[in-house]
């Protein structure tokens, strides 16, 4: 069943809207607020997710919303839209540059519409299930790379690794050494879309959220990318832990991700 008609067009308006408003107050140095040790939020994000969400509610009244900044509401449709206003949230607080809005049309559990923009660099990147990806327009596939030390990779740390041992060090550290290189964004949407556009070979990351993944991952898979578990199950976005990559790289990550025993059975599902 196809998504109802506008909805990439519609959705597209939301995400540029809310993203420029973002980039047009990114060097005021927001005040943020603490949800945890080092997770942020600012009015910018609260302003951006309801400036989202009111325009997808106007235009989709009986779809349900699931966003980051505690917003939940049921739908009378099969449909759902998962929001994330403001995908890298510490880099806007501290002006740095690096950010997205992210927006994802769920049917029955499953993303069928995915969509994030980086307002900064004015690039849009959609998907929709079976048609494709694309970034301003023009298709995108996945890079070519087939020798992980040749591979760009791009990981993030979870909000909670000043307390919990299930953390992202020792990934980070063994990548690292069989990788070309390694970077860190602060934007898992953005990585996602780098993935699929073949800037990065592959990403991996722990204790992500639906909204954070929900429409990168859809768009790495129209780009005839892979997305796993560690261990190359399927992937959910109610997992705590998320392996993507070009396919040609993927075994060779699941066998660095294999030799930390950080990512166990007790610290998958968080």
């Amino acid at each position: 069943m196809e998504p109802p008609e506008d909805s990439l067009e519609i959705a597209a308006a939301a995400v540029r809207e809310s993203g420029r408003f973002l980039k047009a107050h990114l060097d005021r140095r927001p005040k943020a607020a603490h949800k945890g040790a080092v997770d942020l939020v600012t009015e910018y994000d609260l302003r951006a997710q309801e400036m989202l969400a009111g325009r997808l509610a106007a235009a989709f009244p009986d779809h349900g919303i699931l966003a980051e900044e505690n917003l939940s509401k049921p739908g009378r449709s099969e449909y759902r839209w998962v929001l994330d206003p403001l995908d890298g949230t510490t880099n806007f607080a501290h002006t740095f540059p690096v950010f997205s809005v992210s927006a994802a049309l769920e049917r029955r559990g499953r993303a069928v519409l995915g969509l994030v923009y980086d307002p900064m660099r004015e690039e849009l990147f959609q998907a929709m299930e079976g048609r494709g990806a694309s970034l301003n327009g023009r298709a995108i596939r996945v890079s070519e790379v087939g020798d992980l030390g040749q591979s760009l990779l791009a990981s993030g740390f979870p909000y909670d690794i000043r307390t919990s041992p299930v953390n992202n060090i020792g990934h980070w550290g063994r990548f690292l050494v069989r990788a070309q290189a390694v970077r860190r964004c602060g934007s898992a949407a953005l990585d996602l879309c780098y993935v699929a556009c073949g800037r990065f070979d592959g990403f991996w990351e722990l204790k992500l959220k639906p909204w954070d993944v929900a429409a990168g991952t859809l768009i790495v898979a129209e780009a005839g990318g892979k997305v796993t578990d560690f261990e190359g199950g399927e992937f959910r976005t109610d997992l705590a832990e998320i392996l993507a990559s070009n396919g040609l790289i993927h075994g060779a990550m699941i066998e660095v991700l294999g030799m930390d025993g950080q990512a166990d059975k007790d610290g998958k599902h968080e």
